[in-house]
């Protein structure tokens, strides 16, 4: 295609791209919190969007920085329990400041974790924050300073507020969520679009050849497990707040781990939007199998057998989605969108 002919076609997508966005945006902060139930802003909205960051998280690490990990739960434990020490043991601190606060302390403890991929990486990276992630349920189950000695193993998570703006309604809860969530995903996106993000992608593809170019490949790692903690960190604490309303070791297990792990698999690793897109697959689909399930529970078959169907038919509904796109639904979309523009171009 022509210069002339590119530039005539460039106009038509800049307008709707934008119309779009504006869109998506007065749906998110107006719309959905008006019209929608307490259910879908506590039960899916909430914890999409909070599931959302966690898969932001790992997506820096495993899927920009090439790192692998399933310790993702034991950083978001560390958030949150940074936080709840925070807001309790500091209370003249702003909710703001706490979480920005817990992110450091998460992202200075995925260093320490971290320090194992200057020397090995592939499964034994695995294996290696897979031990983070036992070693910080115990910690944080043994230790009752982390818990501010209560006894009771469950806490109550302080009340959220900002400002003298107590968020304590679902739909206050969620708006939370999205303005957090909002601010980090732009913070990504300008972060994998910096140097910072290219040495991240030279050292996933080969870190040899990093190396040779003259990238420090340790603290090019290192700094992939920090900002990934960080992240992961934030969004732990919102987990723990703005949906559970509790402080748990048990809330952060190695099940949360695969969860986010999930995520980005489905929705697509190096890719921002793919987040997104996992997160709305692991939170809509299982309720999608539950309302489906009921028409197997009206033909005589009890509840157990149809919490197996459900785990067996997701399960197979992964796989078969691997197998036929491996590289996530975010190159589904790019697909999509390039053959409508092509035929858009055409006419």
């Amino acid at each position: 295609m022509s210069t002339t002919s590119v530039s005539a076609v460039a106009p038509r997508f800049a307008l709707p791209v934008l119309l779009v966005g504006v869109t998506a945006a007065i749906l998110a902060l107006v719309a959905i919190p008006a019209l929608a139930s307490a259910y879908w802003l506590n039960a899916i909205l909430t914890p999409f969007l909070i599931l959302s960051l966690a898969g932001l998280g790992l997506n820096l690490l495993t899927g920009y920085a090439g790192q692998l990990s399933l310790g993702s739960a034991a950083f978001m434990a560390v958030g949150a329990y940074a936080t709840y020490n925070f807001a309790v043991r500091l209370p003249s601190l702003p909710l703001p400041v706490d979480l920005l606060a817990a992110g450091m302390v998460s992202a200075a403890f995925g260093v320490l974790f971290g320090l194992p991929s200057i020397r090995i990486k592939g499964f034994y990276l695995i294996a290696s924050t897979l031990a983070a992630q036992f070693f910080v349920e115990w910690l944080l189950t043994k230790v009752s300073w982390f818990s501010n000695d209560d006894t009771s193993g469950v806490l109550s998570a302080p009340r959220l507020e900002i400002l003298g703006w107590t968020v304590a309604t679902p739909a206050s809860r969620y708006l939370f969520v999205l303005v957090v969530t909002g601010l980090l995903f732009l913070f990504a996106a300008s972060l994998v679009r910096s140097e910072l993000g290219r040495r991240w992608m030279a050292v996933r593809d080969m870190d040899t050849a990093a190396a040779v170019i003259g990238i420090d490949v340790a603290k090019t790692k290192l700094l992939a497990f920090a900002l990934s903690s960080f992240v992961l960190g934030i969004a732990g604490a919102l987990w723990a707040f703005a949906y559970l309303g509790t402080v748990e070791p048990h809330g952060f297990d190695l099940n949360l781990s695969f969860q986010v792990l999930f995520i980005i698999i489905i929705g697509g690793m190096g890719s921002i939007a793919g987040s997104v897109y996992g997160a709305a697959f692991v939170v809509l689909l299982p309720i999608a199998l539950s309302h489906a399930s009921g028409a197997l529970a009206g033909l005589g078959i009890d509840a157990g057998q149809v919490q197996n169907v459900q785990k067996i038919v997701f399960g197979t509904l992964i796989i078969v989605f691997l197998v036929k796109e491996p590289d996530g639904l975010a190159r589904l979309v790019q697909r999509m969108r390039q053959r409508f523009r092509e035929r858009t171009s055409r006419a």
